[in-house]
């Protein structure tokens, strides 16, 4: 079967991607090959020298306002209209409770969900968990639970927390958004051609998504045979 593509670059600890995905899916609920589509997501740190969890006694507001240089009230209020725009998508943030940490052990274990064809459902975990539950997803324990909660094999989430197994494969996301000049996620790629930057309406996924198809179907429409050399021969 014909299958469309999305890579989704994306990391745990960024409250537009949870946003994304919901509009990701809302859009892939109208489209009408909906079966035919193949979401991977793909491993994006925003801060790879962030500590497995960070100091407490930093609140996240201040965190946030050194950051971007604004007041503590500035900081409050940009978290009070994110928390707006999640909700008018269905998602619940609680940044009075969020414990910001590493995430490179999260998208290691999401190559082992992709592999074995569980990588959405683990996302969602590790989203909800760090973006409404309060948990600290930079912790190997916290994360062994979340995975298997997912439904992942504990054994294998064991061993691989304990080594370096797929590492290589979250720096090789990595290195690919840098060839892409990614440079803000989520950033969505579809059928390897068409980019969107953004946590976009799911109107205008939607549409990139059926642009996509539409060229997929006219590509193969296209395609005629001719003349051709095989293991019997050429005719």
């Amino acid at each position: 079967m014909k299958k469309l593509r999305i890579d989704v670059w994306s990391d745990i600890a960024c409250p537009w991607c949870y946003v994304g995905k919901r509009r990701l899916e809302a859009a892939l609920a109208q489209f009408p090959h909906r079966d035919s589509v193949e979401v991977v997501w793909r491993a994006f740190e925003l801060d790879p020298a962030a500590p497995r969890v960070r100091d407490q006694a930093v609140s996240y507001i201040e965190r946030l306002s050194r950051k971007y240089g604004t007041t503590a009230a500035q900081a409050e209020a940009m978290l009070q209209r994110m928390t707006e725009v999640a909700a008018a998508d269905g998602l619940q943030f609680r940044f009075d409770r969020i414990r910001p940490g590493n995430t490179f052990d999260a998208h290691r274990i999401l190559h082992l969900a992709h592999e074995l064809h569980m990588q959405d459902a683990v996302k969602e975990r590790f989203l909800r968990a760090y973006m409404t539950e309060g948990e600290a997803i930079g912790e190997p324990e916290v994360l062994l639970r979340l995975a298997t909660e997912a439904g992942l094999p504990e054994p294998e989430v064991r061993a691989l927390l304990a080594g370096d197994r797929y590492s290589s494969e979250v720096r090789a996301d990595e290195q690919e958004a840098r060839s892409l000049h990614i440079s803000g996620v989520p950033f969505f790629v579809i059928a390897g051609c068409y980019g969107l930057s953004g946590a976009q309406p799911s109107e205008t996924i939607l549409g990139a998504i059926s642009q996509a198809w539409e060229t997929m179907e006219a590509a193969t429409a296209s395609f005629t045979e001719g003349a051709a050399c095989g293991p019997d021969g050429c005719g």
